[in-house]
């Protein structure tokens, strides 16, 4: 396994770092590996998940899909 050194990380975004790590319950080192696979590793979802997603953020915003949306996924077209 490779070993990666960080050099002039700005004290800020280190204790931004430490703070998120102890939230986490990780040590900083597995809290960047974390950060990284997150931003790196492409997350496949499928149309159901994304529309299951859309539906809850409409669902806390208090809008409702338009009626087109509704029909496709009738109709299995979403």
């Amino acid at each position: 396994m490779a070993t990666l050194t960080i050099k002039r990380l700005p004290d800020e975004l280190h204790e931004q770092l430490k703070k998120r790590a102890e939230r986490n319950r990780r040590s900083m080192n597995n809290e960047v590996i974390k950060i990284l696979e997150d931003a790196l590793t492409p997350r496949t979802r499928s149309a159901e998940e994304v529309i299951a997603e859309a539906e809850e953020l409409n669902r806390r915003i208090g809008i409702t899909f338009p009626d087109v949306v509704n029909e496709a996924k009738r109709e299995g077209r979403a």
